[in-house]
Parts: C-alpha cells; sequence; structure tokens
C-alpha cells in the first residue's frame, strides 16, 4: 500500500518534461499540427509549465472548468483571471497580446479584399473586436470599392442591453474614410445572437441614411460569444 500510494504521488507530482516525448503538446502539436489537440493542451502549449502539483495541461483543464468556454476565458478581466493559482499580470499579457495578433492577422486579411469571398473571417475578426466586451457595442467596418477593408471602428457603447446609435455620425466616418461599402456589426453580452425588432429597425434606418451617400450596407452582423447572426445570409438586408 505505501508503495502504491508513493507512485500514484509521484505520478500527480510528474510535470509534462517528465512524459513520453509523443504525449507532450508541444511535440504533438509540432508533428501533427495544433487541429488534434484538445483546448486544455494547446493551453498548456501557451503556459508552457504548470504549478506545483499540477502539470499545464492540467492547469489548462482548471482554466477552462473555472471560466466555462474559451471565450469567457479570452474575455476574463485580469481580477477574475489571477483568481487561479499561476496565473497573473504576465500571463495575462500574454495571452492579449496573442489576441492581438491573431485580430490584426485577420484584419490583414480583410484589407486584402476578402470581405465578401470569406464571410467566415469577417465574423471571426468580429468576435474578437466587439464579442468579448460586457457592454453592447456597435462597430463599423469601412470597405473601399473593391471591398478591401479601409478601417474599423467602434463608434457607440451603451448599456448591456441598449446603445444609442446615430446614423448621421456612422454617414460622416463613412464619408471621413471615402468608404464605398460597411459591414455594420453590435454585440449581444446575453449570448443569443438572433435581432430584435429594434435591431431590423436600426439597420434598415442606417441604410436609408447611408443610400442617401451611395455607401452601400453589405451587412449588419450580431456577435454574440461565439455565436454570429447575419443578416444578409437569412435576407434582411
Amino acid at each position: 500500500m505505501f508503495v502504491s500510494s508513493q507512485l500514484l504521488i509521484a505520478s500527480l507530482l510528474m510535470s509534462i518534461i517528465d512524459w513520453p516525448a509523443a504525449q507532450r503538446p508541444r511535440e504533438r502539436l509540432i508533428r501533427h499540427g495544433p487541429g488534434l489537440l484538445s483546448d486544455a493542451e494547446l493551453l498548456a502549449v501557451f503556459l508552457r509549465v504548470g504549478v506545483k502539483g499540477k502539470s499545464a495541461v492540467e492547469l489548462g483543464h482548471d482554466m477552462l472548468g473555472h471560466f466555462g468556454s474559451l471565450h469567457s476565458l479570452f474575455s476574463a478581466s485580469l481580477t477574475s483571471f489571477s483568481l487561479i493559482n499561476g496565473l497573473g499580470p504576465a500571463k495575462f499579457a500574454q495571452l492579449q497580446a496573442v489576441l492581438e495578433l491573431a485580430k490584426r492577422a485577420l484584419a490583414e486579411d480583410l484589407q486584402e479584399g476578402i470581405a465578401l469571398n470569406s464571410p467566415q473571417s469577417v465574423k471571426n475578426y468580429l468576435q474578437l473586436l466587439i464579442g468579448s466586451k460586457s457592454f453592447e457595442s456597435f462597430a463599423v467596418l469601412f470597405l473601399d470599392v473593391k471591398n478591401r477593408l479601409l478601417q474599423s471602428e467602434e463608434l457607440f457603447q451603451g448599456s448591456l442591453t441598449r446603445a444609442s446609435v446615430y446614423p448621421r455620425e456612422v454617414v460622416k466616418r463613412a464619408l471621413y474614410h471615402n468608404a464605398a461599402g460597411v459591414i455594420l456589426a453590435h454585440n449581444h453580452p446575453s449570448g443569443h445572437p438572433q435581432p430584435s425588432d429594434a435591431d431590423i429597425h436600426l439597420t434598415h434606418e442606417l441604410k436609408k441614411a447611408l443610400d442617401f451617400v451611395e455607401v452601400k450596407v453589405l451587412d449588419h452582423i450580431i456577435v454574440a460569444g461565439n455565436k454570429t447572426f447575419s443578416f444578409a445570409e437569412h435576407g434582411i438586408i
């Protein structure tokens, strides 16, 4: 019994570096690509090391269990993030840097003119731009005549249930960027992507105002966590 207990304790204290090479997350990622790794294993690669008594993979499981999803983890505040033993300002800064790099990489794609050819890239970009905010936010992607991204701007912020959006200001920014088209977007912090009657009415008002200055509204996308709703795909625009 004593020997068995020692073996159990030893296995619990074993770090990832002691695992067989074929089982280590980093080596598996290099050999097979990131797609085969679980969320916890990908977090382990990001973390690099665990804490006393826990491997990086186990710490990754703790992070997922605590926040409930990757989306909630990515949108966590520093205070909430630091509640988990082994996490703090340094890891928080690293994670925010990774997310910002991902957002900029997607923005580069949009600047090459794939806004209409790859709707999923637009959705992914908007999820990183406004999807993690705890308050309602309204953003606009300004596009040139070839549907290349000129600029993205978060124009309005509101409460959890309502944001005040002024068509005059959207038109003003579209003219400032000399945009030929726009993609409207806002988030639903509630997690439900379906548009309300107010959302539909606002979209029609914005489209009417932008049509007046010959700026086309290509889509209005609602972001709710990892879910999205496209007005264009549902025939509302």
